[in-house]
């Protein structure tokens, strides 16, 4: 959000900071509100279109805590969860400013502060939000009418890269394990496509035998084979001027990847039975679980068919690196089961919440999908709790190694962190900036591993 178009609150029992405050930013806002008594919040919040609040960390008001602006700062967070806060704290009180990160703060400033350096905070922090809008409302035009849901980084960097190749016709491959939604997102780069309007076919190549594979995927002529009673066409004449999705294209055999070689280099099938060959007009999109350092060993797949495939290619991450994701996803599914099965819309209590986030989910999604299913169909309460959620045997031999890779990557962050700190003395503004980070963020990471 540009801040010109902003509305700005600011809070403080302090008139010369009301005043110093508003004059400051009279000219850099469309609004400024000024209030001295922090229980007045609430009905300001709900009659005005707030985007940002400066909140002081010490009122002298009823509430009594020794940390008002802590009270105050919950509070606002419990009325309005997407306004953007920035505490005002004295120097003493830096210790309290910390806390108030892990609280939900977005950033904090210090008694006396430098004007230019208040402007650019809140520049950053309404651009970063106006950012994450954006993003979001990417992400759902880039999932179409699939049910792609996603709001950590990781996912966000797929949108972004869907939104980049959808509209082209470059072949794509899609990596990933079992149950991370291959299958969901070929969908979502179809409907974001030039070919929405046309077919959408989906062969799951890796289950046809070689008898099968030429007669499924380029069709056959009666009388071509013992039980060829009728033309058929293939499934790259099905998906003319559409998307033609080969699913689990790493266990193809050799045999078949040569003629699946061939077709695409000449953009011609031939039926099986005929001579005539018959030009096709599709764009392509595999996937696999098959990981691409093994899928380019050439007794395993034929490179020159990975390049022809591979014009582009999404990884597709498991679940346990998008944690971010567990609660947004259950609380979809569990919606959808819901109403699905004619029960009041369940939601889940603190343990079943902790329970979802703790687990590593060897099955990703669709194991997590399949859970949420199976709680919302026994559950006799509309409240899901720890004990509702069981998880799938099939995949529990999995969990350690997923845990000891989660533990790796957490001691070489904070190890990181560590160094650099270090080697700035201290300074956390140095850190946070080689780093790649902001501020804030540092701060989240500094509480994370108790640093």
């Amino acid at each position: 959000m540009i801040l010109k178009k902003a509305t700005v609150l600011i809070v403080d029992d302090d008139p010369d900071v009301l005043t110093a405050v508003k004059l400051l930013l009279k000219t850099e806002t469309q609004e400024i509100i000024t209030e001295k008594n922090p229980e007045n919040l609430h009905s300001l919040l709900q009659r005005n279109q707030v985007d940002l609040v400066l909140l002081d960390m010490n009122f002298n008001s009823a509430i009594n805590t020794g940390n008002e602006g802590i009270y105050w700062l919950r509070k606002i967070k419990e009325w309005k969860p997407n306004v953007c806060v920035i505490m005002i704290t004295a120097y003493g009180d830096i210790d309290l400013a910390v806390r108030s990160l892990k609280e939900g703060a977005n950033d904090f400033v210090v008694k006396p502060w430098h004007n230019e350096k208040l402007i650019d905070i809140i520049k950053d922090l309404l651009d970063k939000k106006e950012g994450a809008k954006t993003s979001k409302s990417a992400s759902k035009s880039a999932a179409g009418q699939t049910n792609i849901l996603g709001e950590s980084d990781v996912m966000e960097d797929i949108f972004h890269k869907v939104n980049k190749i959808a509209p082209t016709d470059a072949n794509i491959l899609i990596l990933g394990e079992n149950g991370t939604g291959k299958d969901l997102m070929a969908k979502a780069i179809h409907e974001r496509s030039l070919r929405a309007g046309k077919p959408f076919v989906k062969v799951d190549v890796g289950a046809l035998t070689d008898s099968l594979f030429e007669s499924e995927l380029f069709g056959h002529k009666k009388g071509a084979f013992t039980d060829a009673r009728e033309d058929r066409m293939g499934r790259f004449e099905e998906a003319e001027g559409g998307t033609l999705f080969l699913d689990e294209i790493g266990n193809i055999s050799l045999q078949q990847q040569a003629k699946l070689l061939t077709v695409l280099q000449n953009r011609q099938v031939t039926r099986l039975g005929m001579n005539k060959a018959v030009d096709v007009n599709i764009r392509l999109i595999c996937a696999t679980n098959v990981p691409l350092q093994e899928l380019a060993n050439e007794n395993r797949f034929r490179k020159d068919l990975i390049y022809r495939i591979n014009t582009v290619e999404i990884n597709m991450p498991p679940l346990r690196r998008r944690a971010d994701d567990i609660i947004v996803l259950a609380r979809h599914f569990a919606k959808l089961y819901s109403t699905k099965y004619l029960k009041p819309t369940m939601d889940f209590d603190n343990g079943a919440l902790v329970k979802l986030k703790s687990y590593s989910y060897p099955g990703n999604v669709r194991e997590l999908q399949y859970t949420i299913e199976r709680a919302v169909i026994m559950a006799d309460d509309p409240i899901l709790r720890a004990d509702d959620l069981i998880f799938s045997v099939l995949e529990t031999p999995g969990e350690t190694k997923l845990d000891e890779d989660n533990i790796q990557l957490s001691t070489l962050e904070k190890n990181a962190i560590l160094r650099v700190i270090d080697k700035h003395n201290g300074n956390i503004t140095r850190a946070a900036k080689e780093l790649g980070l902001t501020r804030t963020a540092l701060y989240r990471r500094l509480s994370k591993y108790d640093i």
